[in-house]
């Protein structure tokens, strides 16, 4: 098993063991298409009559997410959370906004207004990006799939990426916070693209297999850690150090972007919400626990992706593969 940092891990190890996270991933292999989407699913309820406090990092801002402007504004999700390539990123968002006009009307309120947060990598190595599948059909297929098991790897938005020159994907890991008599959950997502293979740590891949950090990283940490968005923002901003034990130095050409939210409940009384929010002199666990489940979540979609072929023909190797070949 897979050992990174001190912290004991949550029972499956993925960001779905926060309690009512659910992911599903709807994957696109058609021709030469090898993409897809993954969606987060922040609880059972409508996230629109139901939002979570929620916050943003961007390390660094070479990407096309959408939605960042008012979640760092008012400090909530409204809407399942997104991830795809580049150029599937418009479509996606219509895809949401469908969905959540459906499901309010379901629930009879009228939506005029919504905020979808759709995050991307560009995965234009692998696939043909400019034909865009993924649509209306491949995003409510993936949220109707959110489980709280899920794949991991080369699937939904990882299906074409690629990490420090290894084949990358979508991978998760979590642990547990002890805070005096109570037990918390941290859970990272990842879709990894990102990364010079000469830079990897622990073991240094070659150098050619791509000569520069570039492509993108997101990260999607969950938590039922009682937390207000300002304090949330600094347990993301700590997903940080996860890249940065695995040799990233956020290039140029990497957009690196963190999305959090908490399920922490609050009590709704009128006008008033009350929450109970944790002490700053008590957030070194959370720290920890971000950067931990960050790197592991990445070393994951590394390790459970298979090897794969660029559009070129060039082999893309995998983490596994390449380990087992060094009889580690």
């Amino acid at each position: 098993m897979l050992q990174i940092g001190r912290l004991p891990k949550g029972a499956g190890n993925r960001i779905t063991d926060v309690p009512g996270v659910k992911v599903g991933h709807c994957t696109v292999d058609e021709g030469d298409c090898h993409t897809g989407v993954t969606v987060v699913l922040p609880h059972g309820e409508n996230p629109w009559l139901h939002p979570v406090t929620a916050a943003t990092v961007v390390f660094n801002g070479y990407g096309k997410t959408t939605g960042l402007m008012q979640v760092d504004e008012l400090g909530a999700i409204e809407t399942p959370i997104a991830l795809t390539n580049t150029l599937n990123v418009g479509k996606v968002h219509d895809a949401v906004v469908s969905w959540m006009i459906d499901r309010c009307k379901q629930d009879g309120h009228h939506l005029t207004s919504i905020n979808p947060v759709v995050c991307e990598c560009n995965d234009s190595g692998i696939s043909d990006i400019q034909k865009r599948p993924v649509g209306e059909k491949e995003v409510f297929a993936a949220i109707d799939a959110a489980s709280v098991d899920f794949a991991q790897g080369a699937v939904g938005a990882g299906r074409g990426t690629v990490c420090y020159g290894m084949k990358g994907g979508i991978g998760s890991a979590s642990r547990l916070i002890h805070l005096g008599e109570e037990t918390f959950t941290l859970g990272v997502l990842v879709q990894s693209n990102y990364g010079a293979s000469a830079d990897f740590r622990p073991e240094c891949l070659p150098e050619g297999l791509a000569p520069s950090d570039k492509g993108s990283i997101i990260l999607i940490l969950a938590t039922d850690l009682p937390l207000s968005a300002r304090q949330l923002q600094r347990v993301l901003r700590r997903t940080s150090v996860g890249m940065a034990r695995l040799g990233s130095y956020i290039g140029h050409g990497s957009g690196e972007v963190a999305v959090g939210f908490t399920t922490a409940p609050k009590t709704r009384e009128g006008d008033f919400d009350t929450i109970r929010t944790l002490r700053e002199n008590a957030m070194d666990l959370p720290f920890r626990a971000a950067g931990e489940a960050a790197e592991e979540a990445i070393l994951q979609s590394m390790l459970h992706a298979e090897a794969d072929k660029a559009l070129d023909g060039r082999e893309i190797l995998s983490l596994k593969d390449y380990l087992a070949g060094l009889g580690k």
